[in-house]
């Protein structure tokens, strides 16, 4: 057996996340270990680098398996993507050094939130992005980015996913981006993130930067866990999980 290492992007839109449910509910992780069972793969689950939520995209999702294949990664690769539906794609596979795990093994992931800032609906750039309008102060924006940045407890933001009580997570790159066509894009690079994070800081800079909220008040969030935010989740579809690094490395390079 094999350990392989295989980058994976996925349009979340009609996904109930990443993490098999029930057979009635479609995750990516089922398409891909159906996919593998096809070719032969006889483990009772694939490894991954994090659960993304439903409606959430990705671009640099990591999963790892063992699989007796005998062949090329590349054969491997072209193999699994034409056994998966349209909305995933594998991206890069590689094999991996025995104890590599997509989670426990990373040093850092990276996410990335898209705001359409227009008027109007647009059905097809909406699948990926928030449309907000009257936009948020870009000014203003930013200036809350480079709050988030540095080690603090974030509990205020998130909960721990594997739910245990530390929420204490380092945040190595936060800022807001020029998109294309207008848009603005939250990125974020951190050593783990908790459930819900990013979505509520967004919806948070989003909140203040349209003068709903006060600065004041974002920032009592930021320093104190116990100030959880009560504002809303920015939605799924406008998250996508960018990069996966190891070592101070990833696989590809990507954004959604």
């Amino acid at each position: 057996m094999t350990l392989y290492k295989s980058i994976l992007a996925y349009d979340g839109t009609d996904f109930r996340g990443f993490q098999r449910l029930s057979a009635d509910r479609r995750t990516v992780q089922a398409e891909v270990e159906s996919a593998l069972r096809r070719l032969g793969w006889t483990e009772s689950s694939l490894r991954a680098a994090g659960r993304t939520d439903a409606g959430v995209h990705a671009r640099g999702q990591v999963v790892s398996f063992k699989l007796d294949w005998g062949r090329p990664a590349e054969r491997l690769k072209q193999a699994l993507n034409a056994a998966l539906p349209g909305d995933i794609a594998v991206l890069a596979v590689d094999t991996a050094p025995e104890g590599f795990h997509p989670r426990f093994s990373a040093n850092r992931r990276r996410y990335r939130y898209t705001l359409r800032l227009a008027p109007n609906r647009d059905p097809l750039r909406d699948r990926y992005g928030w449309q907000v309008w009257p936009p948020p102060d870009p000014a203003r924006l930013d200036e809350l980015a480079g709050r988030v940045a540095g080690r603090r407890d974030f509990g205020a933001f998130g909960r721990s996913p594997s739910g245990t009580a530390n929420t204490v997570r380092q945040v190595f790159h936060s800022d807001w981006q020029a998109g294309p066509d207008g848009e603005r894009e939250f990125v974020i690079e951190a050593d783990a993130f908790l459930y819900h994070m990013v979505r509520r800081i967004v919806g948070a800079m989003v909140q203040v930067g349209r003068g709903r909220r006060s600065p004041e008040e974002f920032q009592a969030s930021v320093e104190d866990p116990r100030r959880r935010w009560q504002g809303g989740l920015a939605p799924a579809r406008g998250l996508c999980l960018d990069a996966v690094l190891y070592d101070g490395h990833e696989g590809i390079e990507g954004s959604c």
